[in-house]
């Protein structure tokens, strides 16, 4: 937390021992039972323990690396190389400097720096902030005739990523020549012309089913010259891959029990019988001071946070038809759902993007950019989060709260108002029954009759309000200013994209925030050409063209009122373009504006 809010200020206590544990404890894990807590021993074994758990792993890694000739294929003839030929010798050269083990006081990675008993000389190097020791398998001592060379496989065998080194005339490799629990990534190197100006490597890469899938990407059919910029992507393929490694189930439950095992012995072994209460009781005595009233932190302040705030809802797939357990979080800049079930991020877009929601007591409706919108609902009949939702919404973007009105109509049959292609109010008949309603011009239709606008053509969309009965719509209202709500695709031109076409032949909306590429929110288009949008792909007498006629009409596009029929529409449209532009007019249908400006998709590889 970085709001003074959130938590009691320093300055606030006026003492140079800083704040009192307690009333920390109490701000950050208020369902913390602190009575039960006890201070740990003034010991550096305390610090010593907590270091090993916490920071292990994190900027040290060790890596195996297994030597395979030519003609060689299985772990026991690799295992078997008793020394290194020249071309192995070239690629360790550029991998890291030989170091003697005996004396050697940085990372060891397990290596007997002492008694030489795991061999005299070792690989080491580093890699920015990195430590990298190198399990070389022709460098660890050789037992004669011992297949298995145990005193070898006891490292490499423990090490979670392995270099397999393979010279000109090596079999395919295979994972399953490997007998091992813990080796779950191998970074494959194939040598090239050794030892010659021409040298080159090739590198491939195989990983367990649980690893998830890592970076550098490998270039497809490159190989690699020998130099620094070839190191320095292999070594960051192999720390990535262990870091990757990590997040599999199987090395995250380990994870767990070893830190477990760490508290448990520091809460047995270097604990004392002072209690917290019992500390700031007595470490903050002071003679006649003047009792300080307790400053009651400003409610909802996590709220104002720049990071994300996070909430367990229940995600309606409306093409599936069913709903997802996701986790939304909302930051400054972003809105995310992670499904929790797969842990993948099912749908995101920019806190610019929304332009509303409709908040109910136990569910809330998002609309953003064209009127998209996700419908999540709380979990455990938590209304409380809603709210919470709706206050991090109204603090992170320039939408705001949607308003349902029924519509009547006039003598004539007339709804009183004209919206343009986009659902947005045109202009609105002055004290007519929409006017009374509360519509004014800039107001968005987001839904018509409970059918999401952003599903219908204009056609549609003009079809639904002259023939309903009773014409129910639920509108946006527009800025102060009185200019309509608009996402940051709209508000900036970007490139179109064309509808992918499912097997059917229907058009759908490039973006699906749901995995599983279901349609979102988009029905089939009823015959006749959309009207075009500009483009910056568009030619610049094109783009000009649109920024003159842009001008002529106003903030907000004019449509036809009911009455009149788009054709109308389009032909006026082309009639003015071509008498500004002084030329022909390329149609593009089938068109919809993609969100360049923001992230659509994460990858943690």
């Amino acid at each position: 937390y970085k709001n003074r809010d959130a938590i009691p200020s320093t300055a606030r206590h006026g003492t140079a021992r800083g704040l009192p544990l307690k009333e920390v404890l109490e701000y950050v894990i208020p369902e913390l039972n602190i009575s039960c807590l006890r201070l740990a021993n003034n010991s550096p074994k305390v610090r010593s323990s907590y270091s090993n758990w916490t920071s292990r792993g994190y900027f040290q890694h060790k890596v195996g690396v297994l030597y395979c000739k030519a003609g060689q294929s299985t772990e026991e003839e690799m295992y078997n190389n008793e020394s290194a030929g020249p071309a192995l010798e070239e690629f360790l050269d550029l991998l890291g400097q030989r170091v003697r083990l005996k004396g050697f006081t940085k990372y060891r990675a397990q290596l007997d720096n002492k008694t030489d008993s795991t061999g005299t000389h070792s690989l080491y190097t580093t890699y920015k902030d990195y430590e990298l020791m190198f399990h070389v398998s022709t460098m660890l001592p050789y037992t004669p005739n011992n297949r298995q060379q145990l005193l070898r496989k006891r490292h490499i065998g423990n090490d979670i990523v392995t270099i397999v080194f393979q010279e000109p005339g090596a079999l395919p490799f295979t994972p399953k020549n490997i007998r091992s629990h813990f080796q779950h990534v191998f970074v494959i190197v194939k040598v090239h012309s050794p030892c010659t100006e021409n040298v080159c490597y090739s590198v491939a890469v195989s990983r367990s089913k649980d690893v998830p899938p890592f970076g550098p990407p490998i270039p497809k059919s490159v190989t690699f010259p020998k130099s620094a910029v070839f190191r320095d992507f292999l070594l960051a393929k192999v720390i990535n891959g262990e870091n990757a490694a990590h997040k599999s189930e199987k090395f995250r439950a380990m994870a767990t029990r070893t830190r477990q095992e760490y508290l448990k012995d520091l809460a047995e072994n270097f604990v004392s019988t002072t209690t917290i209460d019992a500390a700031v009781k007595f470490s903050f005595i002071t003679l006649g001071a003047k009792k300080k009233e307790k400053v009651k932190p400003r409610k909802d302040a996590h709220l104002l946070s720049v990071g994300a705030v996070t909430w367990s809802v229940r995600a309606r797939d409306f093409g599936q038809s069913m709903d997802a357990d996701c986790l939304l979080g909302i930051s400054n800049e972003f809105i995310v759902l992670i499904e929790e079930e797969s842990k993948n991020v099912i749908f995101n877009c920019s806190c610019r993007d929304v332009i509303g929601w409709t908040s109910g007591i136990m569910s809330i409706k998002i609309f953003y950019e064209r009127g998209e919108c996700i419908l999540l609902s709380a979990h455990d009949n938590c209304g409380e989060d809603i709210r919470e939702m709706v206050q991090r919404l109204e603090i992170t973007t320039r939408g705001c709260e949607t308003f349902e009105m029924t519509l009547r109509r006039n003598s004539l049959g007339q709804l009183g108002f004209h919206v343009n292609f986009e659902g947005i109010v045109a202009d609105v008949e002055p004290f007519g029954f929409a006017w009374k309603a509360g519509l004014r011009q800039g107001s968005r239709l987001v839904e018509i009759c409970k059918v999401a606008v952003a599903t219908l053509t204009h056609e549609q969309m003009i079809d639904l309000l002259r023939t309903s009965i009773s014409v129910k719509v639920v509108i946006i209202h527009p800025h102060e200013d009185g200019t309509p709500r608009r996402g940051c695709s709209e508000l900036y031109r970007i490139p179109m994209v064309e509808y992918k076409v499912d097997s059917e032949g229907t058009p759908c909306e490039y973006k699906t925030p749901f995995r599983r590429n279901t349609t979102w929110h988009r029905m089939p288009t009823a015959g006749g050409p959309q009207l075009s949008r500009g483009s910056p792909t568009q030619g610049p007498e094109r783009l000009q063209c649109q920024q003159i006629l842009q001008q002529h009409q106003g903030g907000i596009p004019r449509s036809t009122s009911f009455d009149r029929k788009l054709k109308t529409l389009q032909s006026a449209c082309c009639l003015r373009l071509n008498f500004f532009c002084g030329g022909n007019i390329t149609k593009h249908s089938n068109t919809v504006h993609g969100d360049a400006s923001c992230l659509k998709s994460l990858s943690f590889s």
